[in-house]
């Protein structure tokens, strides 16, 4: 008898739990401070990285997770502003009759049938983990992407999404994002510079002319702009000027204040054209080492083959993409592989050879890269 006692009180306090929530009226709605928390954490590291505060591993890593938290907060928050469900009180009182009658009559039967107090309990070594309750990153996009689905105007939405998409790879969306971000809630060099890396992102590491537009953009706006001072001059040099790239390049360095992270980048560029830092440079000594530390990094040089590899299998299925040939003989050149360059220019005049004002562009680019003969 006092068995039964026990699980009638256990009973009840399980029913308790379960239908004293609701009849609790539904919380005030919260604001979205921590939406704006994040969003002004994510500047800060990027503040930080640039001034050299923190390195580029830690840069990214606290990138990742506060845009995990961003897109948690923004989720949160759009799930507390939904309007609640019609009908709630008559759903709340169905699940209060099932909580109190059914459920109870149903464990209960099925206790009497199958259950016995003598059979010992599991042990926890028999016991499989319990799956976490966080979410991931994917599935915090996939719920950011429905509510702008459904809300195409929400600029603080898009200004969310777009970094996240460029941490991922996903260039295409990021260049969506951000052309949406720029059109909802104005220009800015930021933007602009972000936008660029999206579209070479999107272009398998070939700076496109839209890009070269929006760097261009970005140094109007802001002459001190990095990033975008840094593939303004990768547009030369893949455009076969490599004297103009190294001249941008060598200003960066003249112009980059003490410890700037990406000095020893642009060092790597300007000894990967064949040409030094300028002489007033500090570490002008060191930096041929430091461009070779950096150039010969296996996931940068295997990430870059990736992307280029894919391009190119693209125009073997499909030769038609005479922007396709001509960012693939580009990338084959700033990889240093100017034989598979000459390949891929043979290989594109082969596929285009019934459209002769193409094959004059893949003419023009053989030339300008010094590719003939």
């Amino acid at each position: 008898m006092t068995l039964w006692i026990i699980f009638a009180v256990m009973t009840a306090a399980a029913i308790f739990a379960v239908v004293w929530p609701l009849g609790q009226k539904p919380r005030a709605l919260r604001s979205g401070s921590d939406r704006l928390v994040y969003q002004d954490q994510l500047q800060e590291v990027g503040r930080d990285r640039a001034a050299g505060l923190i390195g580029e591993t830690e840069a990214e890593s606290a990138r990742v997770e506060i845009s995990r938290r961003l897109l948690a907060a923004s989720a949160a928050e759009m799930s507390a502003s939904a309007p609640p469900p019609l009908r709630y009180r008559r759903a709340a009182a169905i699940v209060a009759i099932v909580a109190i009658v059914i459920v109870p009559a149903v464990a209960g039967g099925f206790y009497l049938r199958l259950g016995s107090p003598n059979i010992p309990d599991q042990s926890a070594f028999g016991r499989r983990a319990a799956p976490q309750s966080g979410q991931s990153v994917e599935q915090l996009v996939s719920q950011l992407e429905a509510h702008l689905a459904g809300n195409p105007k929400d600029g603080a939405g898009w200004q969310v999404i777009a970094p996240v998409y460029l941490r991922l790879g996903r260039f295409d969306d990021a260049v969506l994002a951000l052309r949406k971000v720029i059109a909802l809630n104005g220009d800015n060099s930021t933007r602009e510079s972000d936008l660029g890396e999206a579209l070479v992102g999107a272009a398998n590491g070939v700076v496109p002319d839209a890009a070269k537009l929006a760097f261009q953009h970005a140094v109007d706006g802001d002459p001190e702009d990095a990033k975008a001072r840094y593939f303004l001059g990768l547009a030369d040099e893949q455009d076969g000027n490599r004297e103009a790239a190294a001249a941008k390049w060598r200003a960066m360095l003249d112009d980059a204040p003490r410890g700037a992270p990406w000095a020893s980048f642009v060092r790597s560029a300007l000894a990967r054209i064949g040409s030094e830092p300028a002489a007033g440079d500090p570490a002008a000594a060191r930096g041929s080492a430091m461009a070779a530390d950096n150039m010969n990094d296996p996931q940068q040089t295997a990430m870059i083959r990736s992307m280029v590899q894919r391009l190119a299998d693209r125009l073997q299925i499909d030769g038609s993409d005479v922007a396709g040939w001509l960012r693939l003989v580009r990338a084959y050149v700033v990889l240093g592989d100017r034989d598979k360059a000459k390949n891929a220019a043979t290989e594109a005049r082969r596929a285009l050879q019934d459209r002769p004002e193409d094959i004059k562009q893949i003419d023009a680019i053989v030339k300008g890269l010094g590719l003939e003969g």
